[in-house]
């Protein structure tokens, strides 16, 4: 069995049909079980980002808006290019609309693990304190679980390599700003190129991970709400542009979402590769997320699943339906043969002629740095678990390192790894956060009951005055 068979089979494995019941199932659940909480907080999560209700004094590394953009700069990424690219080229269109199922479905899911994130943070052989699902499952099922915590940890190792932004942010350079493309170049000559272009990118990111999350979230809050709005814009204009076909394209998504016809071999392969690029997207239920959200300042939990809540809806409901939507509507992704970044950047070329594929590429570039130092983050969390907080800075070598392989190695071999261990880091993620959902629910009725009487006393005051 070559490389390239393996990793298929690996991802192919990790992502049958348990997964929809899983993730799809398992966030159903917790919509229902919370009372809709996603949709009836949302303006209070707002205000919450917002610092309106900021704990100064509270345990943890950073502010509110800090986790939600340092996870954000974790999801917003190539996941919301690259991978709508691949759910439309794999899955047709309707892979759109389980995509926008599994964010809906996402919101809660966040919220439930975000707020166990806080709930039961650990500390690391250091002293610090520090959250994630490994955390979470010690903490808050016991000892006896911890295998199950070693396993996330573990495959978290690999999951949260810097692959497939590293892929396909050298790919886009290459194509953009040295006009080289694989059928037109030798695989020697761009093997050094694709080097050389790995070994800049791993010096700046290199710049920013070696401070820490403190950095990393600095870095986060700058750019990541500036890389949004740059890439919406260019969105808007496409779609003003093309404002009287739009109806036809959502209408096109349903109905392909429900086709037994589908490219993917009918309605199960759509949903399954609409749901595994959603995840990847959104990391809703990964447990990716949970690590950004629970290094908070924040000595209530239920305050930092409402803030983790408002990432899907950003990431897959905003900035997913825009990229799908300029695909969709360039029409190259009919014809093409092309996947990933390369599809996306020729929907660009043809929606926004002339300046679209250098917009897109800044956008990439943005994407796809935030990202990688998020999952520097991340790594370095799993590995401080297993490995303890002392030989971290060698992890986060052999990180950097990854990110010349990501350069090197093909586009089918980087997916179909974090492919499989995205899922299988969604086993302890999920089963904990099943397990410890009543904690969290008597946790947001007494939240919002103390929210509720101080709303009340607030109108009194005003009334007296």
């Amino acid at each position: 069995m070559t490389f390239a068979e393996a990793t298929s089979a690996f991802a192919n494995y990790a992502w049958g049909p348990h997964m929809l019941f899983l993730l799809v199932g398992g966030g159903l659940f917790f919509l229902l079980y919370s009372g809709f909480v996603p949709f009836r907080y949302l303006k209070h999560a707002i205000d919450i980002v917002r610092g309106k209700y900021n704990e100064p004094n509270a345990d943890g590394y950073i502010s509110h808006a800090g986790a939600l953009s340092s996870a954000m700069a974790g999801t917003v990424g190539m996941g919301n290019i690259g991978g709508v690219a691949l759910a439309i080229a794999a899955g047709g269109p309707g892979a759109i609309f389980w995509m926008w199922v599994s964010a809906l479905v996402g919101m809660a899911t966040k919220f439930f693990t975000c707020t166990l994130a806080i709930m039961y943070r650990g500390k690391d052989d250091t002293g610090h304190v520090q959250g994630g699902p490994m955390y979470i499952v010690t903490q808050g099922l016991g000892a006896k679980w911890k295998p199950l915590a070693i396993f996330f940890a573990v495959v978290g190792l690999v999951g949260n390599a810097p692959l497939f932004n590293g892929n396909q942010l050298v790919q886009i350079l290459k194509e953009q700003l040295f006009q080289v493309h694989d059928s037109t170049t030798t695989s020697g000559a761009q093997f050094w190129l694709e080097l050389g272009i790995g070994i800049c990118v791993m010096l700046l990111v290199a710049s920013v991970v070696l401070g820490g999350i403190t950095r990393i979230a600095a870095v986060a809050t700058r750019l990541v709400p500036t890389m949004i709005l740059l890439y919406v814009g260019c969105a808007l204009f496409v779609l003003i542009s093309h404002l009287g076909e739009i109806p036809h394209y959502f209408a096109m998504i349903i109905e392909d979402a429900f086709s037994v016809n589908s490219i993917a071999g009918g309605l199960l392969g759509t949903m399954l590769i609409g749901v595994k690029r959603a995840a990847f997207s959104n990391e809703a239920g990964i447990g990716t997320e949970v690590m950004a959200h629970g290094s908070a300042r924040t000595a209530d939990p239920i305050k930092e699943g409402l803030v983790a809540m408002l990432g899907p809806a950003i990431d897959t409901l905003l900035v997913c339906t825009a990229t799908a939507l300029i695909i969709l509507i360039s029409g190259v992704w009919q014809y093409s043969g092309m996947d990933g970044i390369s599809l996306s950047s020729a929907a660009f070329a043809t929606t926004i002629p002339g300046i679209g594929p250098y917009l897109l590429m800044l956008c990439v570039f943005f994407f796809s740095i935030t990202t990688i130092i998020t999952q520097a983050f991340y790594g370095s969390q799993c590995f401080r678990f297993l490995f303890g907080s002392r030989y971290v800075n060698l992890y986060l070598y052999l990180f950097l390192g990854a990110i010349l392989f990501a350069a090197t190695t093909s586009l089918d071999n980087v997916v179909n790894i974090i492919d499989g261990c995205y899922a299988l880091m969604a086993i302890p993620t999920m089963l904990s956060a099943i397990l410890l959902a009543p904690r969290v629910k008597a946790a947001a009725r007494d939240y919002f009951a103390r929210l509720a009487g101080s709303k009340e006393a607030e109108t009194e005051i005003e009334v007296e005055s």
